[in-house]
């Protein structure tokens, strides 16, 4: 039974009770499912309004988010291939769904192990519909391009007909580093995506924000998806919490992660990456086998009820491996001291 977690979305504060408790607080006997003033359409306004966008468009996940904004991009610019980072989310997580349902195109630009750079993207060599930035680059350690970088980038994409694309399903922990407002980050782009349960940590679904010629485009294919589904109030409702409550604490999350891996860097067992963070997510690679160390994790939920990872990820050399911290509540709980020393108990395990 997990009773402490350093995973952000672990079950413990994910239970059914907890968030309809929280879900209930904001509706009464007079809140409509649907329409005007239902739940999905004063998540749509607010998210729009922050981001500065005119238009904003639930969706049930955020692959299709993003796909329907690629095939909104390449149809109207008669071209069906986009570019973004090899590690980029479409790719690695989501089977080419680009392709298989669309016909697009990804092109790899850039290294797999470093952000995405100007120069690969000047070397694209051919015409692109649009371009994927991943902010953070989650597959990187939540690294960020720098701010003045991010705008040349754009500003080469744009001199070229091609769209620019935000994946900020972690926008708000990019916002801690860049300490820029909302709608400036979201200004550098054509179309946006958020999700509504990795950084608000709600249950399910995404939002894409746009210009409303372009929504209402969307606002097609999400039907011809299937995802115009009916009372979808839920979902919103519980992205409405995590954007009154979660979204403050952010700053307070990020300097809880620049604690921990100074902690961890300090001990020198294992290393966290990036040093320091620039998010409230970053990486810990460890000087072990990553069978070991998951048995190591298990051992340890199993004796102490605590959670440290919600997955390991293999590197190249088999006596390596890291994992993820996204400082959350969770991960409040803990003093960077405690996973210095949960970190030593998973090494101390996997060596023997």
């Amino acid at each position: 039974m997990i009773r402490r977690s350093l995973f952000l979305h672990a079950p413990i504060r994910r239970t059914p009770r907890v968030m309809l408790e929280q879900m209930l607080a904001l509706v009464d006997d007079d809140t409509p499912p649907d329409g005007p003033d239902g739940p999905v359409a004063v998540l749509e306004r607010r998210l729009a309004e922050l981001l500065g966008k005119e238009s904003a468009l639930f969706f049930p996940s955020g692959t299709m988010a993003q796909q329907v904004a690629l095939r909104l991009h390449a149809d109207r610019r008669g071209r069906r291939t986009f570019a973004a980072h090899p590690q980029s989310h479409l790719d690695v997580w989501e089977e080419q769904g680009y392709n298989a349902v669309h016909g697009l195109r990804m092109r790899r630009t850039g290294d797999p192990h470093e952000l995405m750079t100007t120069d690969d993207l000047r070397a694209a060599g051919e015409p692109l519909a649009a371009v994927v930035w991943e902010l953070p680059q989650r597959d990187l350690g939540g690294l960020l391009p720098e701010w003045q970088d991010l705008c040349e980038q754009v500003a080469l994409v744009r001199a070229t007909g091609a769209a620019a694309h935000l994946d900020g399903a972690r926008l708000w922990e990019a916002q801690t580093y860049y300490r820029r407002p909302f709608d400036e980050i979201a200004a550098l782009f054509d179309t946006v995506y958020v999700s509504l349960y990795k950084s608000l940590q709600g249950v399910r679904g995404a939002v894409l924000a746009a210009d409303t010629a372009t929504v209402d485009a969307a606002r097609v294919w999400r039907q011809r998806l299937g995802g115009g589904i009916r009372d979808a109030w839920p979902l919103a409702l519980a992205a409405l919490v995590g954007l009154d409550t979660l979204a403050a604490r952010m700053p307070a999350y990020h300097e809880h992660a620049v604690a921990i891996a100074a902690a961890v860097n300090a001990d020198g067992a294992a290393h966290a990456y990036p040093d320091p963070p620039q998010t409230p997510l970053f990486h810990v690679h460890l000087p072990a086998p990553r069978r070991a160390v998951e048995r190591a994790g298990e051992e340890i939920l199993a004796e102490r009820g605590i959670q440290l990872w919600g997955r390991v990820r293999s590197a190249p050399g088999p006596s390596r491996c890291s994992f993820e911290i996204s400082v959350g509540d969770n991960a409040m709980e803990f003093t960077p001291g405690e996973v210095v020393a949960l970190i030593r108990d998973v090494l101390a395990r996997a060596a023997s």
